[in-house]
Order: structure tokens, then C-alpha cells, then sequence
């Protein structure tokens, strides 16, 4: 099967540097690999995130004469970038014909931790933990326009929640969790993901990569690979299983070379409806 091009979209404050181990890796010319670069414009609400990344494949589309589907790889904040533009811009109309979305570490249900970021008990304390590794020094998310667009209970969110899934798009999910209850997965949380349960309380879990919980990323009936598969893999290397590491890890790369050799290849599970 020949090729298609592959459009890939970093995080929340990440660059386009983050992909370079998997560029490495692909098997598709480089002319083929789009890269879509929003680091200088992270202050933008996420709706001018999602037109940006629509005018930037449109682009490629004419610079390239190419009309037929792409593959997308996102990480994080990317992802919800990605499905806002797929699904609430462009979901009545599909113009954009995409054959895989594969997300990693996506907030799919909006973010957790954009919601402790601002909760006025936990979030001075969650923001200081984080400040140099994974929050810039003097963060203030009160004035951080993509973390609000984030939010569990932003309009953003709500607005994805009711456009709802496209039909004609492959959704895969990679997701981590720390199957070992190692504290050196993600030391600054010993360990642990913050997540903010269906009972609208906080607490933390074994189940998510340090930043995003698997509860975030629930998509019902999308499919789904859980990293490591094997557990014994986090007592080599836990933080490279961690939020911030899983673009350059090299199950994750492998899974994504995987799928887009072999679009067929089915992924390890699939999300319950409930």
C-alpha cells in the first residue's frame, strides 16, 4: 500500500522537536510528513488553534496537489486541537477526509488537570509541584487561554461532547498507565495521575501517565493501546512511560509505524460504551 501523508501535532507548551525520534523512524518520504507548529501561538483560544491547523493542511494540500486522506498523530493538548477542527468545524461538512486519527495521551473528555490547575485548594500546590518540568516558572492559569479552553467544564469541551464522533475517521487512542505503582514513573506526583472522578471530587490513580488519567481520554467506542503492555518494561524505564515521554517512546513509536504500514491492523482493545 503506497504511503499517505501524515500530519503530526505536538502538545500543550511542546514544538514540533517532540516528533523528531519518530521522523526518524518512518517509512514514508519526507515530503509526506506534515508538521503542524503552533508553539509561537500558544495564547490563542483552541477554536484559532483548530482554523490554524486547518489553513496549515489546506496549505500543504496545494502546495502538494494532494486531495486524498491523511493519517494524523497527535499528543496531548494536540489532539483536542485536532478533534475540535475535525469534529466541530468541519464535522457537518467532512471536507477534511482523514483515515486515522492517532492520539496519544489525549484529554478526550477534557483535562483533569487543567481543572486542578485552577481549583483554589489543590491548584497553588499541583502548579508549584510541576513548575520547571512540566508549567513555566511564574504560570498563572487564570490568564492561560488554552488550559481554560481545555477544562473539564469549558464551552470548548461541551461543544465536542455535541458534535460527537465522525464516522468516516479510524480513532485510535495510546494511553499509559503505571502498572507497577512505581514511584519514578512520574516522581513529582510519586507515581500518581490527578483526576477529577464522575462524583466531582479529586483524587489520584495507578491509571494515567502523571498528567492525563485514562478517564480523560475515554472515547466510547474508539479503539485503544494501553503502554506498556507489558508491565515488567516500567522497571527498566518508568518515566519514559510517563505524559511528557510517550511521543519519543519506542512502544508508542512502534504502534504508530504499525498503524500507519498496516491501517488494517486492529488495536489491542476498544473502549466500553459505558
Amino acid at each position: 500500500m503506497d504511503p499517505i501523508p501524515l500530519v503530526l501535532v505536538h502538545g500543550w507548551k511542546s514544538h514540533p522537536g517532540i516528533w523528531q525520534r519518530l521522523i526518524t523512524h518512518l517509512p514514508i518520504p519526507a515530503e509526506m510528513i506534515w508538521i503542524f507548529d503552533y508553539s509561537s501561538s500558544q495564547k490563542s483560544p483552541v477554536s484559532h488553534l483548530a482554523h490554524d491547523l486547518k489553513s496549515f493542511i489546506h496549505e500543504k494540500r496545494t502546495a502538494t496537489g494532494y486531495t486524498g486522506p491523511v493519517d494524523i498523530i497527535c499528543h496531548s493538548m494536540g489532539g483536542y486541537v485536532t478533534r475540535y477542527y475535525l469534529e466541530v468545524l468541519d464535522g457537518a461538512e467532512k471536507t477534511e477526509r482523514v483515515r486515522q486519527l492517532i492520539a496519544i495521551a489525549v484529554p478526550n473528555q477534557g483535562s483533569s488537570m487543567a481543572e486542578i490547575f485552577n481549583d483554589p485548594v489543590y491548584g497553588p500546590h499541583v502548579v508549584a509541584v510541576l513548575t520547571g518540568e512540566f508549567v513555566p516558572k511564574r504560570y498563572d492559569p487564570g490568564s492561560d487561554i488554552n488550559v481554560q479552553g481545555l477544562r473539564i467544564r469549558s464551552r470548548e469541551t461541551k461543544a465536542l461532547r455535541q458534535a460527537g464522533l465522525r464516522p468516516d475517521i479510524r480513532y485510535r487512542n495510546i494511553i499509559a498507565a503505571n502498572r507497577t505503582g512505581d514511584p519514578a514513573f512520574f516522581p513529582r506526583f510519586l507515581g500518581r495521575t490527578w483526576v477529577l472522578g464522575h462524583d466531582k471530587t479529586w483524587r489520584t490513580t495507578w491509571l494515567g501517565d502523571g498528567v492525563i488519567p485514562q478517564y480523560d481520554s475515554y472515547l466510547p467506542g474508539t479503539e485503544y493501546d494501553l503502554v506498556p503492555s507489558d508491565p515488567h518494561n516500567l522497571m527498566q524505564e518508568p518515566y519514559h512511560y510517563c505524559h511528557i515521554h510517550l511521543p519519543k517512546n519506542p512502544e508508542v513509536i512502534r504502534l504508530i509505524i504499525q498503524y500507519i504500514t498496516n491501517p488494517d491492523t486492529p488495536s489491542s482493545d476498544i473502549f466500553p460504551d459505558h
